[in-house]
């Protein structure tokens, strides 16, 4: 059983697809994360609860801002599951999404086991290999936690397959080469603004996929999720709730444009 596939399930079954929240942990305020936190958590379907990293290598300048801020706010992962148990009545099912670095400083085990008892469901590692995971993916099985493959337009289609049937909870289906915070969208899209080519892909891991595919990076628009939810089971906006955030937008109100585009 795994809490955040049947959240995914539980939208799909609604009519509608599964929206996926990213927070920076502590941005813009560690003082008032915990608010921040509830009320997304009443809009979204999931959220992906961001480690403030110094070399954030797969975010663009967005993410790389809030997590300076955090960072600078002495905001650590000691501390983000110091804070998290008043978090585990969320009925959203959390996850974790952290670069390797700071889990290892604190221990695979002890992290897990700490976000697990926090009552988080899930991590995210953007840079652990798929050959290099067997540590953290034991240490997942152990404590319940899914640990979430990602896949990206240019995985080869055997490797594309492994990690499918590896992934727990859902496969995070990368829109893009490159970092967060750009658009699905362009010149060349096609309905909805997204490629024809990123359509075709999305199809594809659904194909192989054995749990739910949620499309991320550039998902900005009520068109682009529209267009995702005819490929995909979801969506995940990260660097645009971010965005919203910093210019001091309502993050529900943002949450429920992109929602109300695929009612």
């Amino acid at each position: 059983m795994s809490r955040i596939t049947d959240a995914i399930r539980a939208a799909n079954a609604a009519g509608r697809p599964a929206l996926a929240a990213f927070l920076t942990a502590g941005f813009p305020h560690p003082e008032t994360f915990a608010d921040l936190l509830r009320a997304v958590a009443g809009e979204a379907d999931l959220i992906e609860i961001g480690v403030p990293f110094s070399d954030p290598m797969a975010d663009g300048l967005t993410i790389q801002r809030s997590s300076r801020a955090a960072l600078a706010s002495g905001v650590t992962l000691d501390g983000i599951l110091e804070g998290l148990p008043s978090a585990g009545a969320l009925r959203t099912p959390l996850l974790l999404m952290s670069y390797l670095n700071p889990i290892l400083a604190l221990g695979v085990k002890s992290v897990l086991a700490r976000a697990a008892r926090s009552g988080v469901s899930g991590l995210i590692v953007p840079d652990l290999p798929f050959e290099e995971c067997a540590p953290v993916r034991e240490a997942c099985d152990e404590t319940g936690l899914d640990l979430v493959q990602l896949v990206t337009p240019v995985t080869p289609p055997e490797r594309l397959g492994r990690l499918c049937r590896a992934s727990r909870g859902f496969v995070y289906a990368v829109t893009m080469t490159g970092t967060t915070g750009g658009s699905i969208g362009g010149r060349n899209g096609g309905p909805g603004g997204v490629s024809e080519g990123t359509l075709v892909y999305l199809d594809r891991v659904r194909e192989v996929s054995p749990v739910p595919v949620l499309a991320g990076f550039g998902v900005r628009e009520p068109r682009d999720v529209r267009a995702i939810a005819a490929r995909a089971h979801g969506a995940i906006v990260g660097s645009a709730l971010v965005e919203a955030i910093e210019r001091g937008a309502d993050p529900v109100s943002f949450l429920q444009e992109l929602k109300g585009g695929v009612r």
